[in-house]
């Protein structure tokens, strides 16, 4: 988002960006869909709406391996998310044949890690994921219009404004329960989609962004 010309009275610095997404909530899906429980320092909380569980429960061998793996590929998420985007890489995307081996590594790079490679695309290939991926989308349907007309980010702008001068350019947003805010990069604050929603909780995430390590 960003103020493209001149607006008397707008307080929205000219010169400000900043991106607003959800991601990576298909490993979160699969913690309490397979119902693993990870071990790990400062994982995230559960989700706000729990899916239904897993169709294809994974075996018991498969879900001690997940359980292993779950809290590296999500830091691995996380410092992905943590970069602000490489616009290069989708001008080097229309560069290359559809199906090549050069795009899928640029769209993976793109995207980061999801949990496929590691887990597998069958773990995700499940009735559960696949209703719990348009239940998302349909909320997401629903909010937007409400989103435009009264974004957060305009709700809090001084706050916004704040850490954006900090050095703040994205704020990625996972849907879990509580207050989560950590700092995931030089320019990145990760919150729940609850406090973004919440106008006390909204600016203090933000106000907290240049102290955060």
């Amino acid at each position: 988002m960003r103020s493209d010309r001149p607006m008397p009275g707008n307080p929205w610095p000219r010169d400000m960006t900043m991106t607003v997404e959800d991601r990576p909530t298909a490993l979160l899906w699969l913690r309490e869909a397979h119902g693993l429980v990870p071990e790990g320092d400062d994982l995230p909380p559960l989700l706000r709406e729990t899916p239904a569980p897993a169709a294809s429960p994974a075996r018991a061998d498969a879900r001690a391996e997940w359980e292993g793996a779950w809290a590296r590929v999500w830091s691995q998420a996380l410092a992905h998310a943590g970069r602000d985007s490489d616009s290069q890489l989708f001008d080097r995307i229309r560069e290359t044949a559809d199906g090549s081996p050069e795009r899928g590594r640029l769209l993976r790079e793109i995207e980061g890690p999801n949990g496929r490679e590691e887990f597998g695309s069958e773990a995700f290939d499940d009735r559960s994921y696949r209703e719990w991926e348009k239940h998302g989308m349909d909320v997401f349907i629903r909010s937007r219009r409400a989103v435009l007309e009264n974004s957060p980010e305009h709700r809090d702008l001084d706050a916004l404004v704040r850490a954006w001068r900090a050095g703040l350019t994205k704020i990625v947003t996972i849907p879990c329960i509580g207050e989560y805010t950590r700092r995931i990069g030089a320019n990145v604050l990760l919150v729940t989609d609850g406090t973004r929603a919440d106008s006390e909780q909204y600016p203090r995430a933000l106000n907290s962004f240049a102290t955060l390590a």
